[in-house]
């Protein structure tokens, strides 16, 4: 009988590199693409992306796949896989996707809300706050997703997350806009997720879908030319 070959701590090991470096791959993929720094269109060369990342071609190609899987890149026959464009009609699709989901995702969270989940959704806030005003986009971005999922995780629905995570992402490289120094779309956008943290930490679900539904419908400001003066939500 051949024996049974059990897994060394070595093979776990690798493995365990092999993913966090993946991770990492996919993380600064992402935002380079939120950023406005892989433009639509732009090709994701493998050997490109390995050499600027100081990676392996491994980690860079589970990196890909993620991204397009999460809805940001695409694979060409013969010519792999580039950034991919979001035309308006997919925008409205999003839009109204996440509406839903989020909107359950903020209501069971204003019904669970705890002092510890309104101190981190805080403490984002302030981050947001400086970022916003010290014009560091790239933090700006991860602070504002991560206030918002503080909140979502708040639902205790691991299965919401899992259905939020990609909408977020598509719309994601639309949102630095909202994050600048100033504006008034973007002075409306920190009013709001303050609202919406407020109705959370009074346990207010109305108030929260309220506010949700109004921070999603000032994306109408941001793609005016776009949708020819429309709401986001009209098909």
């Amino acid at each position: 009988m051949k024996p049974t070959v059990e897994p060394t701590l070595s093979h776990a090991g690798a493995a365990l590199r092999h993913r966090t470096m993946a991770e990492a791959a996919l993380e600064q993929l992402r935002e380079a693409i939120i950023l406005g720094e892989l433009l639509p269109g732009t090709p994701l060369r493998l050997e490109d992306l390995a050499r600027s990342l100081g990676m392996s071609i491994s980690p860079i190609r589970e990196a890909v796949r993620q991204l397009e899987a999460l809805g940001l890149a695409e694979h060409v026959p013969h010519h792999g896989a580039k950034v991919v464009p979001l035309e308006i009609e997919e925008l409205r699709e999003l839009f109204s996707i996440r509406l839903v989901l989020e909107t359950m995702a903020v209501r069971r969270a204003a019904e669970l809300f705890g002092p510890e989940d309104e101190q981190a959704a805080r403490s984002h806030l302030i981050e947001l706050d400086g970022a916003r005003r010290g014009g560091d986009a790239r933090v700006a971005v991860r602070a504002h997703t991560a206030f918002h999922f503080t909140l979502y995780e708040a639902a205790r629905s691991g299965w919401l997350l899992r259905l939020i995570r990609p909408a977020w992402d598509s719309c994601e490289r639309y949102r630095p806009v909202l994050l600048g120094t100033g504006g008034s779309p973007q002075d409306r956008h920190a009013e709001l997720d303050r609202d919406l943290l407020g109705a959370c930490a009074t346990r207010d679900p109305d108030r929260a879908a309220a506010a949700l539904h109004a921070h999603l419908e000032l994306a109408s400001d941001i793609y005016e030319v776009e949708l020819a003066g429309r709401s986001i939500f009209a098909f």
